[in-house]
């Protein structure tokens, strides 16, 4: 009997590790320090406006966000923000970017029981040696086939991955916590999508569920061994 699943992408920031309460601790140092320049709903507006402009250019991850932050400072201060912000803006980036890797609960033992029956590729967005960094940090390294530091998720990054492998796009699955770049596009692509919610989650990734047989959710990564086994 064939197998439905012979790959499964995973993807890395919230879905196997920590990574956005730190993004909103960092915003909230942020609006802090620009207080006297507006109230923190208008300093996040304009962050986020300025991330959204950003990302063609910036791409994801934290340089693109202290980029964001700065540039949104100058704007919002009608460029008199005095250089010790601005210094603090780039610390505060030094410091997301040295952050320890925290993994979510069931990640290892999951992580580790998939790998010795399917090929596991690590997919996800952001900077390339950061990414790197957190993988190597959190011990999950040996586990990956592969590992993809992609500029952006969309139907033809999944068509690229999965087709590169044995069982194409069509016996792969994409586990992720984000909807729209992890769950969406893999299955226009072709493949399975599983969904594992985050209680913190990016503006920018918010997608709505897609109607397709080929739409998973389970509330963590310990229930996906499960989910690998009732699909074949």
């Amino acid at each position: 009997m064939v197998p439905n699943l012979e790959t499964i992408g995973l993807d890395a920031d919230d879905t196997l590790w920590h990574n956005e309460r730190f993004f909103k601790l960092t915003q909230e140092r942020f609006a802090d320090l620009l207080a006297q320049h507006g109230d923190r709903d208008l300093l996040d507006a304009r962050l986020l406006a300025a991330e959204r402009r950003n990302l063609g250019s910036y791409g994801f991850g934290v340089k693109g966000f202290v980029l964001s932050m700065i540039e949104t400072a100058v704007e919002v201060s009608g460029g008199t923000v005095p250089g010790p912000v601005l210094s603090e803006l780039l610390a505060m980036g030094r410091e997301m970017l040295a952050h320890p890797i925290d993994l979510f609960p069931h990640v290892k033992e999951t992580v580790a029981g998939l790998a010795s029956s399917h090929h596991l590729i690590l997919i996800t967005k952001g900077d390339l040696l950061h990414q790197e960094r957190k993988l190597a940090q959190s011990g999950l390294g040996d586990f990956f086939a592969r590992v993809e530091i992609v500029s952006d998720k969309r139907p033809q990054t999944y068509a690229r991955i999965f087709g590169g492998t044995s069982g194409g796009a069509e016996r792969a699955m994409m586990v992720g916590n984000s909807m729209k770049s992890d769950v969406v596009p893999a299955i226009d692509a072709g493949s399975w999508g599983v969904f594992v919610p985050h209680d913190l989650a990016w503006d920018l990734e918010h997608a709505d569920a897609p109607e397709d047989r080929r739409f998973r959710a389970i509330p963590d990564l310990g229930g996906l061994p499960d989910l690998v086994a009732e699909i074949g």
